[in-house]
């Protein structure tokens, strides 16, 4: 077994590989398991409620493309097929910006906010259960200063697909 921070190159330590592994565990498991009940209560996967979520906090329900894939930290095509899975099961529909051709909206349908609406409940239980209920309220002040630190240059990331 080879030590990592004994490799050329290497500029943190296990310790510090550790801490990171801890980050990717944690938000993989929680994420899954929200997936999971989404899923198993809603017939709704957690990036499509991710989607609704999104459009249904704007005051239209819509948001343009672009902006939704930075948002639910999505490629352009990846966002691009989640949204046509949920155009074709009634959730969101497509129009076009008037003010640009090219411009795509991803606009919220009264279906998909009635979805959102009954899938809403179980997400924030999954939330509870899986997170917030972990901790005390200490170490959520804790946590919250950390993820607040740790996203200071809050720059939209660029995915590829």
């Amino acid at each position: 077994m080879t030590d990592v921070s004994a490799l050329p190159g290497a500029t943190i330590s296990p310790e510090e590989l550790a801490v990171w592994r801890g980050l990717l565990r944690a938000q993989v498991r929680i994420s899954r398991h929200l997936h999971q009940d989404l899923l198993l209560e809603h017939d709704l996967a957690l990036g499509s409620y991710d989607v609704l979520q999104h459009l249904a906090e704007q005051p239209d329900g819509r948001l343009r493309m672009n902006d939704l894939a930075d948002r639910v930290l999505l490629s352009r095509s990846g966002l691009t097929r989640l949204v046509d899975r949920l155009q074709r099961d009634g959730l969101v529909r497509r129009e076009t910006c008037a003010s640009d051709a090219r411009g795509l909206f991803a606009v919220l349908t009264m279906q998909g906010r009635e979805r959102l609406h009954k899938a809403t409940a179980t997400y924030h239980q999954g939330i509870r259960e899986h997170l917030l209920g972990r901790l005390d309220a200490a170490e959520k002040n804790q946590f919250m200063a950390l993820l607040h630190k740790l996203s200071e240059d809050d720059q939209p990331v660029a995915l590829s697909a």
